[in-house]
Formats: C-alpha cells, structure tokens, sequence
C-alpha cells in the first residue's frame, strides 16, 4: 500500500510523529561517553577520544544543525550510539572525526597525521563523494566506496549506521522531501545492512524512523491501536511470565521472563504488506526467556510446550542453524491462556548479546582480549556474504546496477542448505543448485553440468527450500562454461555477475580467434605472404589507425563483424610495401585458385583430374583438415574417405583405384558432420540443443536419441556445415548446455 505525503506543517508533523524532532542532550564536555567507554574498556585508551573531540569541536566551530544545535552535537551522539555498542576508543574516535574531512577544512592527511592510518581509514570510508564530479552517481559510488571499505574493516559501516540513526532522529528538521527521500534509501539499503549486521538494536530504530516519515498518518494509526490494548496486553504478558518463571523454578534453572517490544514497522508489515488484520498477529504478545546455556534452553522449549499446545509449523530452531548474521535462539509460537497466541523467544545472555548488537558484540569481545588488536581481518569469517558483495561490486560498472544489485543481496530473504558434508549455505529465496554452486565456488559454478537434491537428481533451475541436501555434478572438461539460460533462473547476485564475467571474456577471446581466423584464411586465399605480414608490426599500427587499444582488439573487431576483413588486409600490405622498398609492392589478387565453381561443390581437387565427379563418403564424412584417400568407384568417380575410415583398409586391397585428393573448399562447399551429445536426462534436453545448434546456423539433417536406465542420453545429430573451422565452437557451445557433460565428432558408423 503506497502513500502519498502531502506536504505538512511542522506543528502536524510534531503531533504525530515526536520521535524525528529528538535533539541531542546538550554536554559541554565528553564526561558520559568517557564513562560508556571506561565501563566496556576499562583499560581503553581514553586519552584518544579527548583529543578527538577536541579536534572536531574546534573544526566544527560556528557550524549549526538544522534543528539549530552546535554541529558538534551530532558526531557526539553518533559516538555515544557506538559506545552504547561496546565498540572501542578508536572506532569511536574516528566517529567523533567522521564529518570533519567532509565538511570542514581539516583534511586527510592531518588526521592520518596526527590520529593514526587505522582512525583515517575508518573516516576515509564513510566520507561521501564529491557531488560536482561524480554527478548522477555520486550516491551509488558513495555507498560503492563505504561497501569496499566495510569489507576490510566493518566498523566503518558500524559508524555510518549510528551516523544515520542519529541523523534519522531529526528528520523533522529537515524539507519533507529530502526527509522522504533519505527515508526510502534507509529502508531499502542501511536497514537490511544492519540486519545483515544482527544490530537488532539500530535495525529497528531505522526501519520506525522511516516508516513515520514516509507514512506519518499510518504510523499513528498502528500506533494508536498498539497503545488502546496496551493495558490488556501487559496484564496477559504478566500472567504468562508468571507461569513460564514457575516453570523455571520448577526446573532450578536461572533465568530472566521479560515482555518483548513491539515494532511498529513490523506490524505494518504484517497488517499492510501480508494483508494481516490487527488482533491476528503474533508477535503482539511476545516474550523473551534468556538462560545461562543451550542445555537450559531445550529445558525450557519442553517446559512450554508440555504446559501450552505449540501451533504447528511455527518452532524455528536457530540454535543449531543460525541465521546468515549469526543469529541464535529458539522461537515458538504457543496458544497461550484464554486461546491466545504468544510468540516466544528463549536465548542464552551471550546469543542476546549478539542478537542486539551483533557484530558490535564481536568486536567488544576482540578489544577486551589480552594484547588483541582489532586489524582489518577481524572480521568473522562467518560474515562471508560480505566478500561476496565486495567480489560482485568490482564487477558491476554501471553504478545504477551496482545500487539495484545490493538493495536485491541484502534485502532478499534467504534459505538455508547443505553441503553432502553438513555445511551450511545461505542462499536467497528462490534460489537454485546453480546459485549453490557459484556459493561453494566460482569454478564449480562454471562447471556444473547437474544436481541432486536430498538424493534425488532435479533439473538445474528447481528452487531450494530450507533444509536441503545440495549435491552439484561438475564436468572435468577444461572448456566447460555456463550456460546462457541460467541468467533466466539464478537468484543470487554473485551467480548472475560470474556467468555474466565468464561470458563477456568467452565472447572476446572468441571474437579474437574467429578474427584471427578469418584474416588468415582470406590472406591464403589471396596467395599473400602470410608469415611475412603476421610477423611484422603492422597490424599494430593498423589497430592504432582504426583506434583499437591493442592488436587482440582489432582481431576481436574482425571477429564481431565491425571491421572488413579485407580493409584490414589492404591497410597491412599497403603498410608494409611502405616499409619494406627492397621487395616491391605487395599485389593482392583479385581471384585465387583457377577453378570454376560446381554446383554442390565438394571442396576436393582430384590431382591430375580437375573436372571429375567428387563425393564424400558417408560412412566417416571427412571434413577439411582431415588426412583423406581417394578411390575411384565404378561409374561414380572419386569417393573421398578419411585416412583413418574402417573401409580404407580394404580399399587398399586394390591400389591401382587409389588416387591422390586434397582440400580445396569453396565458399559453396557443405560438408557433412556427425556429432554426439551425451547428458543426464532430461526435460527440454533435445530442444535446448537443437536450439544451440540452430543459434550457431548448423543445418540438422537427422537426430537420433536414446535414454538409457540411468537417465544418461544419447543423442547423434548429422547436420552440414559450410565452415568447418567453427565445428570446436559448435561443439563448446553444445558442452555449456545444462546436463550435458561430454559431445564430441563421429568419425565411423
């Protein structure tokens, strides 16, 4: 459901939504956030932090909010938002600095100078791009630039979360439409950052702000029917912790009931989005049990379960399979008292730790270690999904894309898989066996040619629920690639960039081959001096002349068909004639080899006997560049065989018939050839390739197919081909076809 904000009044606004016009608590010195960091640090350098504020209190001297407050105030609460986290004195003191290279006149490498490379790091990647020179793009390289710095240290999107929570906080002071605006970028792109993250805390907080600045009248609303059953509610929950805390006694295990708060967005989601109606939804009544260990945990699950009925389909065990952010904690939905539902939530103190403030959870615990110090790699090797991002991003040019593609990666919900050995995979809904392989590694992506799901074998595009036992089947064939269809049904952002990658770079070194090619075969029809001229320098000048980088780039140009063969040629030799005086002029003939053309031409001079009849012969359909024999049938001239054909043996019992033959194909020549596809069946197998073969203008004559018992087919295809010379290409093509794991050339019957 969308909405339309009219542009309103301030007094409005303030009536229904109070918490976008907070202002920071005015503090003339650093005393509460020194005695939030002595308390998670108390060995923490402090003196740091002093000098930090000191610095960006005399840099931001006369700069104003516009909420009216000294600018100062807003690095300050966005570095007590990092020190409520946990997080340490130099993350904190480069929040303290993080706009002063932005918006003052103390730059770069006065703060490298006077706080450390680690400080200028943490502040160089939070730092926005100048708008006057990137334009349009300036956001999405911005966000571009912050994803490749988060990927060496994560604390650099920890500071830039509490700078927008804090910044969120006061949007009521802001136009209504740059308020709307930065309110749809949190939502599509720092919230799910910070769930990715598992800072339940600031994940929230942003998704409420957003929500009452782009839907004021319905945060109201959903506000207003919270608070009407209110009353009611904290007497249920009471009533219900009451019960669960006798049943921890009952047990002798030591733990804290608590009611759970409620988020409005949240409930938006469940009553707008899902079409949910108010008194349906779950997670109204919601509460917490932390314990002291997992063992305690599974106690308590029992516990509730033998005293209320657990509504099927609603127990998620994230204890022995956390979520992507490493989430953990049992969650069951029961019928509680007088019918009601209540979603409960049963953790230890350490999983709430890191439920709330997750990968902030971490880094308190790496600066609190004995002579630890936190470096770029700190960051858990669980948190893989940001390598991927920064891997896909460096791939991804286009800075639109590049946006569209994040909001997709970390905004999609995920499944959860498995490896044959029990690993965990996390992939995005829909995902695919081919999403799952580019997610165990590049390589396997490229060659995967098959897949088994929980034992059985399912075509490449079947979707994957939670749960699954994953198995991929890859080629050993060095060529194997991808196929351009799974562009159709892959859902992960990594799989899409790398099948996108490979294509880009099969597609040029294929170009430059064919171009390669091309010039070679029309410099030999032409009688030129093929060796002479490939040696020389010339074609890169040529490639200059035409403004090609390189010699590979002209060849690619020939090869797509944006360059003439014969310009090339002409530019060559008329370069080199140039050069080389000593020899004269290169002379290109305007015909080739003396012959006049014949209708089905075989492509076969007979030596000696230029005007007789030619045939190939179809028990193993010889093709230019194979050894042939020719024998001299009776009444149907020549039959031309390979010299390696079952029949030539007994040809040769008759040598007199023999009779030599070389190649000397036409532009009307057609040759005969005989291919065999082998795959794992099935469905659409024939027709996937009957379509390559026709993408790359190959005429099928027949086709036969057999499956045998264990779904491998078999497939023969005769087709003809006017240009041998592309046969490998046809061949490598018809491999990259999903299931198929080897195709090769028939030679005999």
């Amino acid at each position: 459901m969308a909405e339309t904000v009219p542009p309103a009044s301030t007094s409005s606004l303030r009536r229904l939504v109070p918490r976008i016009f907070s202002r920071s608590a005015r503090r003339d010195d650093v005393e509460q956030l020194l005695r939030t960091v002595r308390t998670h640090h108390p060995k923490g350098d402090l003196v740091i932090l002093e000098r930090a504020y000191a610095v960006a209190d005399k840099a931001h001297s006369g700069q104003t909010r516009q909420s009216g407050e000294p600018y100062i105030t807003h690095p300050l609460a966005v570095a007590q938002i990092l020190a409520d986290l946990g997080l340490g004195p130099r993350a904190i003191a480069a929040a303290l600095l993080h706009d002063t290279v932005e918006d003052t006149s103390y730059g770069l490498d006065d703060l490298s100078a006077e706080f450390g490379d680690e400080v200028a790091m943490l502040v160089d990647g939070v730092t926005k791009l100048d708008k006057v020179k990137y334009g349009e793009s300036a956001q999405a390289e911005t966000v571009r630039k912050m994803i490749v710095a988060m990927s060496r240290d994560i604390r650099v999107l920890l500071i830039k979360l509490a700078d927008r929570l804090h910044n969120a906080r006061t949007w009521g002071f802001v136009p209504p439409e740059k308020a709307r605006k930065k309110a749809t970028e949190t939502l599509e792109i720092y919230a799910p950052l910070a769930h990715r993250l598992g800072i339940q805390a600031i994940k929230s907080e942003l998704e409420d702000l957003s929500f009452a600045v782009l839907h004021p009248k319905l945060y109201a609303e959903i506000e207003s029917l919270v608070l009407q059953r209110t009353p009611q509610r904290e007497q249920y929950v009471r009533n219900v912790i009451e019960s669960v805390d006798a049943d921890l006694r009952e047990l002798r295990i030591r733990g804290r009931v608590m009611g759970r708060p409620k988020q409005l967005y949240s409930v938006y989601q469940k009553m707008i989005v899902r079409g949910r109606e108010f008194d349906d939804i779950y997670d109204l009544i919601g509460i917490r049990v932390l314990v002291g260990s997992v063992r305690d945990c599974y106690a308590v699950l029992g516990a509730i379960h033998a005293r209320w009925t657990p509504l099927p389909g609603r127990f998620k065990d994230y204890i022995a399979t956390p979520k992507f952010n490493l989430y953990q904690s049992l969650h069951t939905t029961v019928i509680g008292p007088n019918g009601r539902t209540v979603e409960i939530q049963i953790r230890t103190n350490e999983m709430h730790q890191q439920a709330e403030f997750g990968v902030a959870a971490h880094w308190k615990y790496k600066e609190q270690m004995a002579g630890a110090k936190p470096d770029a790699k700190a960051v858990d090797t669980d948190m893989a999904w940001l390598a991927h991002i920064s891997d896909w991003q460096a791939e991804t040019a286009d800075p639109g894309e590049f946006l569209d593609s994040l909001r997709f990666e970390i905004g999609a919900k995920e499944v959860y898989v498995f490896t044959p050995k029990g690993r965990v995979i996390g992939l995005p809904a829909g995902a695919t066996p081919v999403d799952f392989a580019y997610a165990v590694h590049t390589e396997v992506g490229h060659r995967t040619m098959g897949s088994k799901v929980n034992g059985r074998l399912v075509p490449l595009e079947s979707e994957l629920k939670s749960g699954d036992v994953v198995e991929v089947f890859t080629s050993k064939n060095p060529d194997a690639g991808p196929s351009q269809d799974w562009l159709s049904f892959v859902k992960s952002t990594r799989a899409r960039s790398k099948i996108r990658g490979w294509f880009t770079k099969e597609r040029r070194e294929e170009a430059i081959e064919q171009g390669k090619e091309s010039i070679a075969r029309a410099m030999r029809r032409q009688n030129l001096p093929l060796q002479r001229l490939m040696s020389q320098d010339s074609f890169g000048e040529v490639a200059q002349q035409l403004k090609y980088e390189d010699v590979s780039a002209l060849y690619a140009a020939v090869g797509e068909g944006h360059v003439s063969t014969q310009s090339v040629i002409e530019k060559v030799t008329a370069l080199v004639s140039a050069q080389d005086t000593s020899t004269g002029p290169i002379d290109i003939p305007v015909v080739g080899r003396a012959r006049q053309p014949r209708s089905g031409d075989s492509g076969v001079l007979v030596r000696g006997a230029p005007d007789i009849l030619v045939k190939l012969a179809k028990c193993c359909t010889p093709v230019p560049g194979d050894e042939i024999v020719g024998f001299v049938t009776r009444g149907s001239g020549v039959s031309v065989h390979r010299e390696d054909c079952t029949n030539v043996a007994s040809l040769k019992q008759d040598p007199q018939r023999l009779i030599d033959v070389e190649w000397a194909p036409t532009t009307k020549s057609l040759f005969l050839v005989q291919i065999q596809v082998e795959a794992l069946d099935r469905s659409g197998l024939l027709s996937d390739v009957t379509r390559v073969l026709s993408e790359h203008h190959v005429n099928i004559l027949s086709a036969t197919v057999s499956t045998n018992n264990d779904r491998l087919a078999i497939s023969r295809f005769v087709f003809e081909m006017g240009d041998t010379v592309h046969l490998d290409r046809v061949l490598n093509a018809v491999r990259r076809i999903d299931a198929v794991y080897d195709v090769y050339r028939v030679t005999s019957s």
